[in-house]
């Protein structure tokens, strides 16, 4: 990509340009692809990626939703979600992984359910660095809802991994060194009850804002990654998500769960810390941190934690027969 950067076609006027590299899942890059470039009306331009896999599109049309599509030969075909482009703007969709037909098509046959619980299934498989627990983003841009027990079942499994259980005892053994609050005593015991207590809300926090709110508002807890389009709209997009989320209906819609979960848990977990460290100043101010914590880790999911996530590569844009049309 940066080879190509300085011969890039330059848009003018009320056009823009979309650019790009398509490989396979293990990152081999595809030559001879063929990009399509389609809007309302039809097909408005078809290219092909060079030797490198590349490929840039100049002098298409803005303020109109267009859609790329991308095939080759023994793959399945590949298709973005609705994208407009600003006069004279640049977009680059990154790397676009093709899959294999063989498995495009065990997937094309599959149900709603099954395609959900195939979701779940390449989930629970992310681990950042390997070892910490990332279920809670999906790198899959087809949308299908979770069922409720889907949905128990991420929660319970974030829960109880062992993971969970050595970032608490870490951050415990963090604040008992600095002796933040809640002011529990030094010695072992005063770092059993942080422990306790930090645990306790962790779990109440992924339950109720996971499992228990999204079962009940009928909402998406998962982080869905952007992973194209300007550096601003991802930003946005990584920015709004504790506050935006995708209904069950496919619909973005404010996100209760989310908000709901982090204000219950922080109500909740001051009912295990001494009574000097209680009270709704501090169930606002815990509350708070806690949106805070999620907006940071929604940017890193967007822009840094996926080179860092081990089986991040699952396929993208499953054509699954008979899904119900889904509001973006």
């Amino acid at each position: 990509m940066a080879a190509m950067a300085a011969g890039q076609p330059q848009s003018a006027g009320n056009t823009g340009s979309v650019i790009g590299v398509v490989t396979d899942p293990q990152d081999a890059l595809i030559p001879g692809a063929k990009i399509r470039v389609n809007a309302e009306a039809g097909t408005l331009r078809q290219e092909k990626t060079n030797e490198s896999g590349a490929f840039a599109i100049a002098n298409l049309p803005t303020g109109t939703p267009l859609r790329v599509t991308v095939s080759a030969e023994g793959f399945g075909d590949w298709t973005s979600d609705p994208i407009q482009l600003a006069d004279g703007q640049v977009m680059d969709l990154k790397s676009i992984k093709l899959i294999v037909s063989a498995v495009m098509s065990s997937v094309a046959a599959a149900t709603p359910e099954q395609v959900a619980v195939q979701q779940v299934d390449f989930a629970e498989k992310q681990r950042l660095f390997g070892i910490l627990p990332n279920f809670y983003v999906t790198y899959d841009t087809r949308f299908v809802p979770l069922s409720p027990a889907l949905k128990v079942r991420l929660a319970l499994r974030t829960s109880t991994d062992a993971a969970t259980f050595l970032g608490v005892g870490f951050l415990a053994g963090i604040n008992q060194a600095s002796d933040v609050a809640p002011h529990y005593q030094q010695g072992a015991l005063g770092y059993a009850k942080r422990f306790g207590a930090a645990y306790a809300s962790t779990v109440t926090d992924i339950a109720f804002g996971s499992a228990i709110y999204p079962i009940l508002f009928r909402q998406d807890p998962r982080y869905f990654y952007k992973g194209t389009g300007t550096k601003k709209s991802r930003m946005l997009h990584a920015i709004t998500a504790p506050f935006v989320a995708k209904g069950d209906n496919g619909r973005w819609q404010p996100n209760i769960s989310s908000v709901g979960g982090d204000f219950t848990a922080s109500a909740i977990r001051t009912l295990y810390y001494p009574k000097e460290d209680q009270g709704p100043s501090l169930i606002l101010k815990t509350a708070l941190q806690i949106t805070g914590i999620r907006e940071v880790n929604c940017l890193l999911q967007e822009f840094v934690w996926r080179k860092l996530t081990t089986n991040s590569n699952q396929p993208h844009h499953h054509k699954v027969r008979n899904l119900p049309a889904q509001g973006q």
